[in-house]
């Protein structure tokens, strides 16, 4: 299942992309494995999943040790505790959650330490949702010079977590306005944010027309997650 479900969704990616007039790369799937077991994990990188999500450290690290990175690529895409960034070492190759200028700065300095670089994305509330993680765009703004002085860190571009709609038309405003965002910070700093991640299960089509490079699905491969208390 997990196979036909991840041809399906590639298909779909497709589509959007040839609906939106867009390079047939300019888009990759990121698996979310979060509370999904090895096996599980294992039968999607057979199927030709490449690339891995998850968002929490405790439960990523035994997973990535188990299986490896060759061949695949770990991203983190949780919400990122100050005091979990001493765990963070060279298994994720993008974390797309960084929701605060301090953040950054603690990465930085743990990376600088190991004598490495780690790719970041912004985590932007476009929304205004009170309940989601992330900067408010005007903080962004003003802040952006800051990322992208900072050693250790290299800022790659932008994500965000819109509302949760059963119809995904009414995401399509969130993801326009993190391009629209991202295009402004770069003009503002002379940057190139080259990503955008945005777009999960029930709204990634909509994502894509918009401009995602990078999108998030994890039920519509694996179907639903467990409960909490499944063990």
């Amino acid at each position: 299942m997990i196979a036909e479900n991840l041809a399906e969704v590639r298909e779909r990616i497709s589509r959007a992309i040839q609906k939106s007039g867009r390079k047939p790369d300019s888009v990759r799937l990121i698996t979310v494995s979060k509370q999904m077991s090895v096996d599980r994990i294992e039968e999607a990188r057979t199927s030709g999943a490449v690339v891995f999500g998850e968002n929490k450290i405790q439960e990523a690290i035994p997973k990535i040790e188990q299986m490896g990175t060759e061949g695949i690529s770990w991203h983190f895409i949780g919400h990122l505790q100050k005091n979990k960034v001493k765990f963070l070492d060279e298994r994720f190759d993008l974390i797309h959650s960084v929701d605060s200028l301090e953040l950054a700065e603690k990465i930085a300095k743990h990376c600088q330490s190991e004598n490495r670089v780690q790719r970041i994305l912004l985590q932007v509330n476009v929304s205004g949702e009170t309940a989601k993680f992330g900067m408010e765009p005007s903080e962004l703004e003003k802040q952006m010079a800051g990322f992208s002085q900072l050693q250790g860190i290299q800022v790659e571009g932008l994500m965000t977590i819109p509302p949760f709609d059963s119809d995904p038309e009414n995401s399509r405003r969130h993801f326009s306005r993190l391009r629209e965002l991202r295009e402004l910070c770069e003009k503002q700093n002379g940057l190139s944010l080259n990503e955008l991640s945005m777009g999960m299960s029930h709204d990634f089509e909509v994502a894509v027309e918009e401009g995602a490079t990078l999108v998030r699905v994890g039920t519509a491969i694996f179907g639903p997650r467990p409960k909490l208390d499944d063990k």
